[in-house]
């Protein structure tokens, strides 16, 4: 086993983590034990002062263009980012840095299994890993929700309405999150048919191990997603990214041990059953015993800090809600819902795809290791799609819609500028990190030409992932829901007709789905939204 290169990667993402503390000011409540810094008045005080001055301005004056310029980066006289850049900077660094090390964590757990030699260990992971998020992203609509709802309780300074908001989420994760964990383990196969066609057995004796272990994190996931929206609303985003590496770190070392064990002494008697696994390794399941580890270690961590800032009870998150506070978020959550089960249904139908190509499993081992690289980007993009949630929420209850459309204009060219950065970079880095993932030739060879496809898939990503947080934040979930279907049903039209014959193609069909979302998402922005140019219409 060769450990530089997930120690690598993790000293990176801690180097630049050291750095961004540094930067970032903590925000907090003084109704929680601590006080409010500076940050959130500078931040209230310049969105009024925004929103005042564009009151004495006509909306409709302003030009397209001079909307388009101003949604670029500015720079002070000094040379640094004006303050709604640093507000931006500062929040969306750390959420993308606390994103970023759950996939880099992935891949470490992929270049394991992949140290294992077998391309069918790849393609069972990669399996199983597809089945676990279908059901999980079924009740993460919850976490999705919380931050914007958050973002504004605290930008109106109804402290309670927050912390019942978070409370409410957490008992509903509880539910769903069990609820989750017991069909997968009671029922892995049924599951896994979703993704695996029936000529698949040989894949399947390796991914029902593997989902079984992987389950028992379901309901400690969620949790922590809360805990992570909940800070992400205060936009205090440099606590979590101390959780996330906090536990992911537990997570790379327990990897090694649970996969390849700590030793070959195993005894045959019953009592000594898991000793014994633990002795000659969990095989590439025990990837998944890792992973379930570390997210049950991270939910008690954020559990104890909610708590401790007066955001959660624990005899609330046992206790059922009313049904009238329920309705807020069932209202949302309902067409979130409906956006996370017709995404489920693109991406099962794209796994599957891949996993009946053929026979030998390097097709479904290069689609998972492509998906693994290109989720490194996404992952980016969704501290875009985090920031954008909460700051425009955030603007919006303190500064009205003048400075929610600033705010927002200009996370959409941050968007942008990330889009061409990612496209560029993981393109030429695609013949260093690839071999990382899988020693076996044949599916170096099947990964080209799919990692190549998903790196320019990233161009148009900076637009979809601004324009989605944007649209959280305004609470606009219904459209969300409406645009994410029409993607979803234009991605499935590729993938069944000759483009999805092929791995190419299916990346293909990825990207057809996100080109019209990326375009969609913009246009309503520009069109429909609360934070088009007043007058526009009339027009």
């Amino acid at each position: 086993m060769k450990l530089p290169f997930p120690l690598l990667l993790l000293s990176v993402v801690t180097t630049i983590h050291g750095f961004q503390v540094r930067s970032v000011a903590r925000l907090s409540n003084p109704r929680f034990g601590s006080t409010l810094t500076q940050k959130t008045s500078r931040a209230t005080t310049s969105h009024r002062s925004v929103a005042n001055q564009s009151i004495q301005e006509d909306d409709a004056s302003i030009s397209s263009w001079n909307r388009l310029v101003s949604s670029l980066p500015r720079l002070s006289r000094n040379g640094t980012p004006d303050e709604l850049d640093m507000k931006i900077l500062s929040t969306c660094i750390p959420t993308m840095l606390n994103l970023m090390v759950v996939p880099i964590v992935n891949a470490v757990d992929t270049f394991y299994v992949g140290r294992l030699r077998d391309p069918l260990a790849l393609a069972a992971q990669s399996a199983a890993n597809q089945c676990f998020f279908t059901v999980y992203f079924l009740a993460a609509f919850l976490p999705t929700i919380t931050a914007p709802v958050v973002a504004r309780a605290i930008g109106e300074k109804k402290w309670d309405e927050a912390r019942d908001r978070v409370c409410e989420s957490m008992f509903l994760c509880n539910v769903l999150g069990g609820i989750g964990s017991l069909i997968l383990i009671a029922f892995p196969e049924q599951v896994l048919r979703l993704v695996l066609p029936k000529s698949g057995t040989t894949v399947m004796a390796y991914a029902v191990p593997y989902l079984r272990l992987r389950a028992f994190g379901m309901l400690p996931a969620l949790l922590s997603s809360c805990g992570f929206a909940a800070y992400n609303g205060m936009l205090n985003t440099v606590t979590p990214l101390k959780v996330t590496l906090t536990t992911n770190l537990i997570n790379m070392i327990l990897d090694p041990l649970f996969i390849f064990g700590i030793g070959r002494g195993a005894s045959s008697t019953p009592s000594s059953l898991i000793i014994s696994s633990l002795q000659t390794g969990f095989g590439a399941a025990g990837a998944a015993a890792a992973t379930s580890v570390s997210e049950i270690i991270s939910s008690l961590i954020y559990v104890r800090l909610l708590i401790r800032r007066k955001l959660v009870q624990l005899k609330r998150l046992l206790k059922p809600p009313s049904l009238k506070a329920l309705i807020p978020l069932i209202q949302g959550g309902l067409a979130i819902l409906l956006r996370q089960a017709t995404l489920n249904v693109a991406f099962v139908c794209a796994a599957r795809r891949a996993q009946a190509l053929d026979p030998s499993g390097v097709s479904a081992a290069a689609y998972g290791i492509t998906m693994q690289i290109y989720s490194l980007g996404v992952v980016a993009h969704l501290g875009i799609q985090a920031t954008a949630a909460s700051m425009v929420s955030s603007a919006r209850a303190t500064g009205g819609d003048s400075a929610g459309r600033e705010t927002a204009d200009r996370i959409f060219g941050y968007g942008c500028l990330l889009g061409m950065v990612l496209a560029v970079g993981q393109y030429f880095l695609l013949p260093t990190i690839t071999p990382l993932f899988s020693p076996l030739p044949e599916v170096i060879e099947a990964v080209k030409g799919p990692a190549a496809i998903s790196s320019f898939i990233h161009l148009v990503n900076g637009l979809v992932f601004a324009g989605e947080g944007t649209l959280l934040g305004l609470g606009a979930f219904k459209d969300l829901a409406i645009i994410t279907a029409m993607g979803v049903l234009c991605m499935i039209s590729c993938l069944i007709s000759p483009l999805g014959k092929s791995l190419n193609g299916i990346l293909l069909s990825l990207a057809a789905f996100n080109l019209f979302q990326g375009l969609a998402v913009t246009l309503h922005h520009v069109r429909v939204s609360p934070l088009r140019r007043k007058g526009f219409r009339g027009r």
